[in-house]
């Protein structure tokens, strides 16, 4: 599912709201996430999971193509650890139908 996607759905099934309020909020929301990990803090959505960053430190790699050394800067990534709850819906069987 894409952003585009996402916001048909939400606008489906609330209906009462605008699409461009619809897109606001979701804007909204996914920027707080984004502000929260820049500034190194924890994001929690209960239900949904948790987004966190860390620092991956510099390292020596090597060129896969010519095998020789390659400095690799440090730089932070990103760590999603799914709810229970979602992992429960993802590994629950689909009915058929």
């Amino acid at each position: 599912m894409i952003r585009s996607e996402l916001i048909g759905k939400l606008v489906e099934t609330h209906s009462h709201l605008p699409r461009p309020v619809v897109e606001a909020a979701l804007n909204a929301i996914l920027n707080e996430i984004m502000v929260g990990l820049a500034q190194d803090q924890r994001v929690e959505v209960r239900g949904f999971g948790n987004f966190s960053s860390k620092v991956r430190e510099a390292r020596m790699g090597r060129n896969p193509r010519t095998g020789e050394p390659v400095q690799v800067a440090h730089k932070r990534i990103l760590r999603f650890r799914a709810s229970k709850l979602l992992l429960e819906q993802l590994n629950t069987p689909a009915t058929p139908g």
